[in-house]
């Protein structure tokens, strides 16, 4: 009984192998660039809910955003950086 014979079956295949073959969504682009796409349509998603559901909030949030300096600014664009370098290598 070979590697072949031990692996589980996919029940069907994924949507964009079956839609569009291998190769992703455009012919010629890989499929990680499907997942990048993916992954930006969803940060642009999540981005959007505050605003969208509770701009008085989302628009004090932003003044108070404003009034920060550039090392606390820094200081947390660097922890969301570490944080997604966290998930990205759990997940991978």
């Amino acid at each position: 009984m070979g590697p072949a014979a031990l692996r589980r079956p996919r029940a069907e295949p994924r949507r964009q192998e079956r839609e569009h073959g291998a190769q992703g969504l455009r012919q010629g682009t890989p499929a990680v660039s499907d997942a990048l796409l993916a992954a930006l349509a969803l940060m642009l998603i999540i981005e959007g809910l505050l605003p969208t559901l509770h701009p008085g909030l989302w628009r004090r949030l932003f003044e108070q955003a404003l009034q920060l300096s550039d090392g606390q600014l820094r200081f947390m664009g660097m922890a969301s950086v570490l944080a997604g370098l966290a998930l990205w290598h759990l997940l991978f």
